[in-house]
C-alpha cells in the first residue's frame, strides 16, 4: 500500500512546480508585452526589459520569502546548453543572410575565432595576474583559463536589434557572424581547456590544446553541414508535403536537433554543428519544402529563439539577488565589484587588442569602396562589449552544481559574473543606440 506521507509530498511537489512554472511563464508573457510597447524607446529592447522584469521580480520574490531565495526556478546550466541554446544558435543560421556572410567570412572568422582567442589569451592572464590581491583561494589554473572562455563570450543581441540589416549589410552581417562564431569558439575553447591536463603545461600541452581546438571546430563543422544535407535528401526523396506539412517541419526540427546531441555526445561544439547545420537547412532543406512549411518554420524557430533568449534574461535578472550567492561572499559585495570592474577592463582590452588590427588587416584584402571605416571599427569594438546568456552559463557550469555554489571563491566569481552581465547588458546596452546613431551620423 502507498505511503499517505510519500503520496502527499508528492502532490505538494507537484503543484509548487507547477506553481513556479505557471508564474515564470507568466512573467515571459508580461515580457513581451512591455518589450512591445516600448518597441519605439530608444534606450529599451526586448534584453534589458526581461532584465529588468527579472530584477524587480527577484525583489518581490526576496521580500516574500524574507530573504530566502529571489528565485521562482532554480537554474540548472544542463537546462541552458540542452534546451535553450540549440533553438537560439539554430535559428541564427537557419536567418543568416548567406550572401553577406560568406562573402565576408573570411573577416568574421578573424573576429569570431582568432579574436576570441586573442581575447581569452589577455582576460586569462590578466585575471591570473590582477584577481591574486583577492586571495582567491579556490581558484586553480584551470579555473583562471575557464575565467578567459567566459568572458571571452560576446552577447551581440542588443547591437542587432539597433543596426538595420538593409541599411548596413556590411556592419551587420560582421557583428552578427562574429557573435556567433565567438559564442561557438569560446564554447569549443571551454570545453578544450576543461578536458586538457593542466597539472603539466608546456610548449607541447599548449600545442596539443591548439590541436584539439583546431579538430573540435573542423569535426563538428562537418558534423552540421551532413546532418543538414541528409535532412534536405530525406525530404526530397520522401516528399512529406504531399501527406503533411507537419511531418516536414517535424523532421526539420528533430534532424536540427539531433545534430546538436550527437556532437554533444562526441564531445563536439554543439553549438557550431547545429550552426552550419541551420545554414545548410536553409540554403537546401528549405528549397524542398512545400510553401506552408517554408512560411511556418522561419516563424516557429525564429519564435523558439525569442521564448529562449527571453528566458535567459529574465532568470539572469533574478540571479542577481541570489541570497545565498551573497552570503557565501560574507556580505562584502564591494569585492565582487572590484573583481567585475577588473574583468570589465579586461574585456575592453581584449577587444581592442584584436579589432583593430584585424580591421586593419581585412581593409588590407578589399576593394576601396568595402573598407571598413573607423567608425565601424568603433561600432564592432563596443559590440563586443556586452556579455550574456553564454557567459552566465558557461560561469554556472565551471562555477557550480546544479545552480548551487559551495565554495566562497566560486561564489565570487559567479557573482562577480553577474555583476558584469548586467551592467553590460544594462548600460552598455542602454547606450547603445544613441552612440551607434551619433557616430552612423557624423
Amino acid at each position: 500500500m502507498a505511503d499517505p506521507y510519500a503520496m502527499a509530498l508528492g502532490t505538494s511537489l507537484t503543484v509548487s512546480s507547477v506553481v513556479s512554472i505557471t508564474l515564470f511563464v507568466s512573467l515571459l508573457c508580461l515580457c513581451i508585452i512591455i518589450g512591445h510597447l516600448l518597441e519605439e524607446n530608444r534606450w529599451m529592447n526586448e534584453s534589458i526589459t526581461a532584465l529588468v522584469i527579472g530584477i524587480v521580480t527577484g525583489v518581490i520574490v526576496l521580500a516574500i520569502s524574507k530573504g530566502k531565495s529571489s528565485h521562482i526556478l532554480v537554474f540548472n546550466e544542463e537546462l541552458f546548453f540542452i534546451y535553450l541554446l540549440p533553438p537560439i544558435i539554430f535559428n541564427a543560421g537557419f536567418q543568416v543572410k548567406k550572401k553577406q556572410f560568406f562573402h565576408n567570412f573570411m573577416t568574421i572568422s578573424l573576429f569570431g575565432a582568432v579574436g576570441t582567442f586573442v581575447s581569452f589569451c589577455i582576460i586569462s592572464i590578466g585575471s591570473l595576474l590582477l584577481l591574486q590581491k583577492f586571495d582567491i583561494q579556490s581558484l586553480g589554473i584551470g579555473d583562471y583559463l575557464a575565467i578567459g572562455t567566459i568572458f571571452s563570450a560576446t552577447d551581440s543581441v542588443c547591437t542587432l536589434q539597433v543596426l538595420n540589416q538593409d541599411e548596413t549589410p556590411l556592419l551587420y552581417s560582421l557583428v552578427f557572424g562574429e557573435g556567433v562564431v565567438n559564442d561557438a569558439t569560446s564554447i569549443v575553447l571551454f570545453n578544450a581547456v576543461s578536458n586538457a591536463d593542466l597539472s603539466d603545461i608546456d610548449g607541447m600541452a599548449a600545442l596539443k590544446l591548439f590541436g584539439n581546438f583546431i579538430y573540435l571546430i573542423l569535426t563538428s563543422t562537418a558534423l552540421g553541414i551532413a546532418a543538414g544535407l541528409l535532412s534536405a535528401y530525406i525530404i526530397k526523396k520522401l516528399y512529406f508535403g504531399r501527406h503533411s506539412t507537419d511531418r516536414e517541419i517535424a523532421i526539420m526540427l528533430l534532424m536540427a536537433y539531433l545534430s546538436y546531441m550527437l556532437a554533444e555526445l562526441g564531445n563536439l561544439s554543439g553549438i557550431l554543428t547545429v550552426f552550419f547545420c541551420g545554414i545548410v537547412m536553409s540554403h537546401y532543406t528549405w528549397h524542398n519544402v512545400t510553401q506552408s512549411s517554408r512560411i511556418t518554420t522561419r516563424h516557429a524557430f525564429a519564435t523558439m529563439s525569442f521564448i529562449a533568449e527571453t528566458f535567459i534574461f529574465l532568470y539572469v535578472g533574478m540571479d542577481a539577488l541570489d541570497i545565498d550567492k551573497w552570503k557565501m561572499v560574507e556580505g562584502s559585495p564591494g569585492k565582487s565589484a572590484e573583481i567585475a570592474a577588473i574583468l570589465l577592463s579586461l574585456i575592453l582590452v581584449g577587444r581592442a587588442a584584436f579589432v583593430f588590427p584585424i580591421a586593419w588587416l581585412s581593409n588590407c584584402c578589399r576593394a576601396l569602396d568595402a573598407k571598413l571605416e573607423y567608425k565601424q571599427q568603433i561600432i564592432i569594438w563596443w559590440s563586443g562589449l556586452m556579455r550574456g546568456s553564454v557567459s552566465m552559463a558557461l560561469a554556472y557550469r565551471q562555477f557550480t552544481t546544479s545552480g548551487t555554489t559551495k565554495l566562497q571563491g566560486h561564489a565570487r566569481m559567479i557573482t562577480s559574473t553577474i555583476i558584469v552581465v548586467v551592467f553590460s547588458t544594462g548600460v552598455v546596452c542602454w547606450k547603445m543606440r544613441g552612440f551607434i546613431a551619433s557616430i552612423l551620423m557624423e
